[in-house]
């Protein structure tokens, strides 16, 4: 059994990394194909959306399909993707490779997913708990490995050294124990409506997709400022700035005790929200020193209010579990789809200050909202 959630927790570092890898290489990408800021942010943008929208695309193609057999289908298909996009030679090129990535990232998140969760069911909440940890892990080591590549040789190797990576997985994946199907939810409308009927469901993916919403904007977008601030930082000093990105891990694994600490989950997501707020105001400041510490207390606000929210949703009585959580991840992934693309009309029209303003009044809205209508949980 550990040997099967190791090679989960490898599968899961590999995609994350090959999902914010280009992060750190906008700024270099947008130089290399002539290109805006607005043009560079799909590279991140376009997983991010289909990572929202894939419950109704595999809801509705995919019938019964084994988890394992459709992993190494989708890793070959992410294999032949990376290593077209280190050959890409412009951006209709590259954009069109990672759109094919953005297609089989999400059904090698849900193979990895539905396999951990039935591996093992005697202990399927420590298992779940290694998956968020897994992912948040995979999405720092992705930026800081493909910025240090990129500075050290160039940023075709950063996709030609994935590729290798993903090679490795799908010799793993062959040797995981298991032949299940993988847990497909198939959406239907009026189980739709009728949780969103329920304002409290509607509170919580409001709070997670504004959430989301800021937290990648500040993220999609940090790699122009820090070359707005000074040419000369590398692509792999930009990365170290994600090293913030890491407090998610610890979030995910002191959750409860963070409840337990404000008494409970609504408290926990007002403070969370209003911490945020806080750091959020200072991110105006020019000093790089000073930037990458508040990355830390940023990554730690936005971490807290979703992991808190998850299982505030989790502990609701509903009998669609499987869907609530689906919308929860819907709502989520198109926050930070649309964070990963809009602020950055903002930042090229109007700035970095007034993006992060605009960003501070969104989460005073989140707050205000949660505080309101508190007494419904």
């Amino acid at each position: 059994m550990r040997i099967n959630l190791l090679i989960i927790i490898y599968c899961l570092i590999v995609v994350m990394s090959v999902m914010y890898a280009t992060q750190p290489l906008q700024p270099l990408l947008a130089k290399e194909f002539n290109i805006t800021v607005i043009q560079a942010s799909w590279f991140t943008a376009v997983i991010l959306l289909f990572m929202a929208i894939s419950p109704i695309i595999y809801g509705y193609t995919l019938e019964k399909m084994c988890a394992k057999k459709m992993l190494i289908n989708a890793s070959f298909i992410l294999l032949i993707t990376n290593i077209c996009l280190g050959l890409s030679t412009n951006y209709e090129m590259f954009l069109f490779f990672r759109v094919c990535e953005a297609l089989v990232v999400p059904a090698i998140l849900t193979s990895l997913m539905s396999i951990l969760a039935n591996i093992d069911k005697e202990n399927v909440k420590f298992n779940m708990s290694i998956y968020v940890a897994a992912t948040v892990f995979g999405g720092l080591v992705g930026r800081i490995f493909s910025g240090f590549i990129a500075t050290t040789f160039s940023y075709e190797y950063v996709f030609y050294s994935l590729s290798l990576a993903i090679l490795v997985s799908i010799t793993l994946i062959k040797k995981l124990d298991y032949n299940g199907d993988a847990t497909i939810i198939k959406p239907k409308i009026n189980d739709v409506i009728n949780i969103l009927q329920d304002k409290r469901f509607v509170i919580i993916y409001f709070v997670m997709f504004c959430i989301f919403f800021v937290f990648a904007g500040v993220l999609n977008v940090l790699p122009f400022r820090v070359k707005d601030i000074s040419e000369h930082f590398s692509e792999f000093q930009i990365s170290l700035l994600y090293l913030g990105y890491g407090m998610g891990i610890l979030v995910s694994l002191t959750s409860k005790k963070i409840i337990k600490f404000f008494k409970n989950e609504i408290n926990t997501i007002l403070v969370a929200c209003g911490f945020f707020i806080f750091v959020t105001i200072f991110l105006t400041n020019n000093d790089i020193i000073y930037l990458f510490l508040l990355l830390f207390l940023f990554c730690i606000g936005m971490f807290t209010a979703p992991t808190v929210s998850t299982l505030l949703a989790n502990s609701m009585k509903s009998s669609q579990k499987s869907l609530t959580s689906g919308m929860y991840l819907t709502f989520y992934y198109l926050g930070g789809a649309m964070g990963s693309f809009l602020p950055t009309i903002i930042y090229k029209n109007f700035g970095w200050d007034f993006m992060i303003y605009l960003f501070a009044l969104i989460l005073v809205v989140v707050e205000v909202v949660v505080f309101i209508n508190k007494k419904l949980f």
